[in-house]
């Protein structure tokens, strides 16, 4: 059904705050190309009005951290259904972009909307946003968007169908501005949660069956990547966009752990559900003790009680194999996710696995 979305002011006497009634559509795309980040922390925008050469324009595109490509097609005047099938032939047109296509866009992107920044690279410009290497593989695949006020409830059925029976990565954000006064308030909402999309289903729409083997990503640095190897943990955080994930992960769970830019460093079987750092404990001494009084690596991430929306999260893990992160495991094709842990059900994904278990040497 169609999201609605109220605000009320509770300072005083409760009352409803005013559903802006200026257009915002027309006004989304300057404010998602200057901060993309109110969408998702996890895109950097590479074009704006990018002409394809079906003769039509891509509002905005965008590169995730895994160097794929996103779509967003802002609604303005066009219909529910034109707007679905116009976000499916961009689609069909950025699967077939090449790197140095890619490259191009982005610097035409420079040139026309943000002279004033200089003209970098784009690898640069990921590694800046990113903190890591561009991955050697763009474009793997790409993630279609809605940005609208809402939708009716039809399209709603579409774009259901299409990500559960193709495994299509299509989504929609919903954003609406609220006026109190003299100022105004712009909220967002997703209809579907973003990580399900690209942490639960396919990376491509010819999905298999998932293998049971997860995907962890342990995106930090060197330092706390070598401490959760020698303790048993992973760790994710800065905001539940990024932690949340880690809830998938159940005892028992095997996880195959990879670190952005790098490369694969272990395999191991998680043996505990995700805990703030204050409460993760590793036994030392034959005694049981918190990990930040043992760890100075651990004392320095994200408490709960320093910054609850921040807190880094840690899932205990019994390694069956691990290198170190400076001889990470990478090939050539291997996969890779945004999201801190996924169940994929691309080919890639089998292949990677299947790679993995004869480098590592098990079963």
């Amino acid at each position: 059904m169609p999201i609605e979305i109220g605000v009320w002011r509770i300072d005083g006497e409760l009352s409803p705050v005013e559903f802006g009634t200026l257009d915002i559509e027309s006004r989304l795309e300057d404010i998602l190309d200057e901060n993309i980040g109110i969408a998702s922390p996890n895109w950097f925008v590479i074009g704006r009005q990018v002409h394809t050469d079906h003769g039509l324009f891509i509002d905005l595109l965008a590169l995730d951290r895994d160097a794929n490509l996103v779509v967003l097609e802002l609604k303005r005047d066009k219909t529910y259904r034109d707007i679905v099938v116009q976000v499916l032939d961009y689609g069909s047109w950025v699967r077939e972009l090449t790197d140095d296509r890619i490259a191009q866009i982005f610097d035409e992107y420079q040139k026309r909307w943000h002279p004033d920044r200089g003209l970098v690279s784009i690898d640069e410009a990921f590694k800046k946003k990113f903190g890591v290497a561009m991955p050697d593989e763009m474009n793997s695949t790409h993630e279609l968007v809605v940005v609208a006020s809402s939708l009716d409830s039809s399209t709603e059925r579409v774009v259901r169908y299409l990500a559960d029976e193709y495994a299509v990565r299509i989504n929609a954000v919903f954003f609406r501005v609220f006026r109190d006064g003299d100022r105004e308030y712009l909220s967002r909402a997703w209809f579907r949660d973003p990580a399900e999309v690209t942490a639960g289903l396919g990376e491509e729409t010819t999905s298999s069956d998932w293998n049971g083997e997860y995907y962890a990503s342990f995106g930090y640095d060197i330092q706390v990547v070598r401490d959760g190897l020698k303790r048993g943990y992973i760790v994710a955080g800065g905001g539940s966009w990024y932690s949340k994930t880690l809830a998938m992960l159940e005892p028992d769970a095997r996880i195959w752990v990879n670190v952005p830019g790098s490369g694969y460093v272990g395999v191991g079987v998680v043996e505990q559900e995700m805990q703030p750092v204050d409460e993760f404990t590793v036994r030392d001494g034959g005694n049981e003790v918190p990990i930040i009084d043992v760890s100075a690596v651990a004392a320095g991430l994200k408490r709960a009680k320093d910054d609850p929306d921040l807190t880094d999260y840690l899932v205990r893990v019994n390694w069956l194999k691990t290198v170190d992160p400076k001889e990470a495991i990478h090939e050539k094709g291997f996969f890779g996710n945004q999201n801190s842990v996924a169940r994929p059900r691309a080919p890639k994904w089998a292949h990677t696995v299947e790679r993995l278990k004869a480098r590592f040497n098990i079963e």
